[in-house]
This record gives structure tokens, C-alpha cells and sequence, in this order.
């Protein structure tokens, strides 16, 4: 029974996820923490961090590592097919249309409008991660991080890689 909560929590997530990894990941995070309860808010926002720092797509990363982690490497491999599932159906039938409909005034509009529903689903998963620093590390920790890696991100332009291991390594050492 686990393996087919597995497959349809990342199955659901990522077909329900228009656009890619930033909409997927709030979807997996409520089938992972809210729904079955494999994570708490803080491993998720963790496994995130570290899904972030590491190449390749972000949602087989998260695929991969919960499923190793709730179902072992059966677990993994099945995460990661229910993960690529959507992307591999939706790309074969939708394939041959593509270019029939791609400069339709229905499809621009439909993509135009996901986008700031997007961008909510993410500003509320910021706020769930933003609440649990503030209450797992303190508001002086969690001020601090939040300032140092938005002036190393955006107006230094250091690599995301560098500035999650920064922040790891000073929980490490600073944050109890």
C-alpha cells in the first residue's frame, strides 16, 4: 500500500504542477507533510534546501530522496517513475499539437494566467518556511539568514550552492 501512496502523491503532484518545479513543489509539500505525513514542515524545507544545491530537476531529487526515505530504494525508483509519468504522457500526446496551437490567443492567455497563481503557491510556502525558522532557530537567526543570502543572492550574485552551504554551516556551528 505504500509504494501506491508513493506513486500517487508524486503522480498528483507533479501532473496537478503547470510549469515545472517551482509549482510542483507546493503540491508535493502538502501530499508529503499535510497529507500522508512522512515530514514535518522543517525536514521538507531542509530536503528542499538541499534538492536546490545539488544539479538536475528539482522535483526528481525530492522524488527520489523521500521515496528512499519512506519506502527505501523501491521506494525511490517508484517516486521517481510516478515523478516523470506526467511529463513523459503529457509530452507524447501533446507533442503533435504543440505547434498547431502554440500561437492561439486561448493557450497565451491560459499560460498568463497561471503564473501569478504560481507565484502565490510560493509565497505561502515561504511563509510555512519562514514561520518554522523563526520557531525552530529564533527571529535573530532567521533575520540575519534571510539578509545575508538576499544580499549574497541577488545583489552579489553568489551561486544558490554556495549561499545554502553557508547557511548550513552556520546553523551548524551557531544555531542549537
Amino acid at each position: 500500500m505504500i509504494y501506491l501512496q508513493i506513486f500517487w502523491a508524486f503522480f498528483i503532484a507533479n501532473i496537478l504542477g503547470y510549469g515545472g518545479g517551482p509549482s510542483s513543489i507546493p503540491l508535493i509539500q502538502n501530499e508529503v507533510v499535510s497529507h500522508y505525513h512522512w515530514m514535518t514542515v522543517q525536514q521538507f524545507g531542509e530536503t528542499l534546501a538541499l534538492a536546490n544545491a545539488l544539479p538536475s530537476p528539482i522535483n526528481t531529487k525530492l522524488g527520489g530522496y523521500i521515496g528512499y526515505q519512506v519506502a527505501g530504494v523501491s521506494g525511490a525508483i517508484i517516486a521517481f517513475i510516478a515523478t516523470v509519468a506526467p511529463t513523459a504522457i503529457a509530452m507524447i500526446i501533446l507533442l503533435k499539437s504543440m505547434n498547431l496551437f502554440k500561437d492561439a490567443p486561448q493557450v497565451k492567455s491560459m499560460t498568463q494566467s497561471i503564473r501569478p497563481i504560481i507565484a502565490v503557491l510560493l509565497g505561502v510556502l515561504a511563509y510555512q518556511f519562514f514561520q518554522h525558522a523563526v520557531m525552530g532557530a529564533g527571529w535573530i537567526h532567521t533575520i540575519i539568514l534571510s539578509v545575508a543570502s538576499y544580499i549574497l543572492l541577488e545583489r552579489i550574485r553568489i551561486n544558490p550552492a554556495i549561499v545554502i552551504a553557508a547557511s548550513m554551516i552556520y546553523g551548524m556551528i551557531l544555531i542549537k
